[in-house]
């Protein structure tokens, strides 16, 4: 299977404590990078979910986002009145340098991290929770991510099909073209060097028309294709080994426009490096 590395999941899981809702977001880039926004009471579960996340993607930047919302029911909701006098105290101190009195709204002061705490918070049974709702949301992105995979793949497929009629083309036409070459330089030779015998305007002309041949790059460039397509049929991660193969098609590309001496084989030319960064657009949301 080919995944991309562009996908969003949204899972929320409700249990007897809380609600858990995790939102995760992947896209694009050259290594795996994990990003964990997580409540502090569950920060000892950080290393274990990356982990766990490392097990199924291999590649792309991941931002997973944890949002809890525990049960009133449940729990008692207390204030901590260390942090809480710590708040206020400072909060007098600003209003003292800025010479102004400052009222301040009571619910600002419950929202700060740390003044609002739930008693009794059973986080043995919480951690089971959030790992429950984030291996939902893992599933839900590797899902999506294999989906846009499927189609990614697709579109490297068509064009690998584009470039094969291109190098089918120039088979067919090359040797035509690489016979009026020749006849044409045969005659411009015998124009400016009149004095030249037969045989060595032949031996200029076919030193010429060896520099004109591209068999070995059309050679190439199928085999390329060829690797293109196994890799993507042995599946995800391929993006860096196609990403080479982008680099190695693009250069035949270009040795066959240097080499050209037709309309025709430079329509080609150009024609190949098109389909070829189509291809490469493409691969660089491949993991």
């Amino acid at each position: 299977m080919i995944y991309s590395m562009t996908a969003f999941a949204r899972c929320t899981f409700l249990g007897d404590i809380g609600r858990y809702t995790w939102e995760i977001r992947s896209v694009n880039h050259r290594y795996a990078e994990i990003y964990l926004r997580i409540p502090e009471d569950l920060r000892a579960m950080e290393s274990d979910l990356r982990n766990a996340l490392l097990k199924r993607i291999k590649r792309g930047k991941i931002d997973c986002n944890l949002r809890v919302a525990s049960n009133a029911s449940s729990n008692e909701l207390v204030v901590n009145e260390t942090t809480a006098r710590a708040l206020l105290e400072a909060a007098t101190k600003l209003s003292k340098l800025a010479d102004r009195d400052t009222q301040l709204d009571m619910l600002e002061v419950l929202k700060w991290p740390g003044v609002l705490e739930v008693e009794n918070q059973d986080t043995d049974a919480m951690s089971i929770d959030v790992r429950t709702a984030f291996n939902d949301a893992v599933k839900e992105l590797v899902n999506t991510r294999q989906r846009e995979g499927g189609v990614l793949a697709g579109l490297v497929l068509e064009r690998c099909d584009g470039i094969a009629v291109q190098i089918a083309a120039l088979r067919t036409r090359v040797p035509e073209i690489i016979t009026l070459t020749h006849e044409r330089y045969r005659q411009r030779i015998q124009e400016y060097a009149k004095d030249l015998d037969k045989a060595r305007i032949e031996q200029e002309c076919a030193l010429l028309m060896q520099k004109l041949d591209i068999a070995e790059e059309l050679d190439r460039l199928e085999a390329h294709l060829e690797e293109v397509r196994r890799v993507l049929k042995q599946g995800s991660p391929a993006g860096r080994r196609l990403d080479f193969l982008m680099q190695e098609l693009n250069r035949e590309a270009n040795t066959i426009g240097s080499k050209s001496a037709h309309i025709d084989s430079s329509t080609a030319s150009i024609e190949l490096k098109v389909l070829i960064e189509q291809m490469r657009e493409q691969i660089q949301n491949i993991e």
